[in-house]
């Protein structure tokens, strides 16, 4: 086989260990962040990265459907009980820090992690499936 027919299956190939590369990295750097850096600009920027190359190299078809759903529901969750003007919300598992500790703060960060890091992929996936249904022809 030439030079010339390997190349597109070797580009196809890094672009998939680079979108398998972002996912696991956005996952792992979602949860260190939740624990030991909440509310950092340089986390959120560098998900919201992994995000993006998730969406565009990651995501096919028929996988769509599946992650917009799952990306509504962290989103939902991820924001969940934050910004009232009572300024007693504790997001959606707050609760647990009455327990002792604060892990609830902390499951409540890596969740707000995860969905900085799946908006951009659901952003794109969206895009694209509007895209396949609204173009003419």
């Amino acid at each position: 086989m030439s030079q010339e027919a390997k190349k597109p299956e070797t580009i196809k190939s890094l672009a998939g260990t680079i979108g398998l590369l972002a996912f696991l990295g956005g996952i792992v750097l979602a949860i260190v962040g939740g624990i030991g850096y909440p509310n950092s600009a340089n986390i959120t920027l560098a998900l919201a990265i992994m995000g993006i190359l998730v969406g565009v190299l990651n995501i096919t078809g028929k996988e769509v459907l599946p992650l917009l759903i799952a990306a509504i529901a962290l989103i939902v969750v991820g924001t969940a009980g934050l910004g009232g003007a009572d300024g007693i919300h504790k997001g959606a598992f707050g609760a647990l820090d009455d327990l002792g500790g604060d892990a609830g703060t902390r499951i409540n960060e890596i969740v707000a992690y995860m969905a900085t890091f799946m908006a951009p992929a659901a952003v794109i996936s969206a895009f694209r499936a509007v895209w396949a249904i609204a173009r003419p022809g």
